[in-house]
């Protein structure tokens, strides 16, 4: 039924902004574009040495409310990087490249063909 649903799984690499040439593959992630954040395994981002800096809560979608830490992140999806928080996920949380993220590669979901494309141009202020 998921698959049904237009959602997928992808790989994508993360490196510490610190150091971007070492980056780590995540494997299997579920493209969550209602998710705000990606949320990567624990050890793979301290593995990185991406910082911990603030507690944040979450609510799932049963309505439970979670806890966990973030910390920032280069993503490198389909070609093109950017810059976000990321969620330092515990055992039993899922693995998900979220809508932030997206939005900051300037990708969109493709949900007939269940694949990440360019969002085209990006919204510009008009000048006067």
């Amino acid at each position: 039924m998921v698959a049904d649903m237009g959602t997928f799984r992808i790989d994508f690499e993360i490196a510490n902004p610190a150091l971007p040439e070492a980056r780590r593959v995540v494997r299997n992630a579920l493209v969550d574009t209602g998710a705000e954040l990606s949320w990567i395994p624990s050890d793979m981002l301290e593995s990185l040495g991406i910082e911990r800096y603030a507690r944040s809560r979450f609510r799932q979608a049963n309505g439970r409310i979670l806890e966990r830490w973030t910390g920032s992140a280069f993503l490198y999806v389909e070609g093109k990087r950017t810059a976000d928080d990321v969620v330092f996920a515990e055992r039993g949380d899922m693995v998900l490249l979220g809508a932030r993220s997206l939005e900051g590669l300037n990708l969109r979901v493709e949900p007939s063909n269940r694949r990440l494309v360019d969002a085209g141009p990006a919204p510009a202020a008009a000048v006067g």
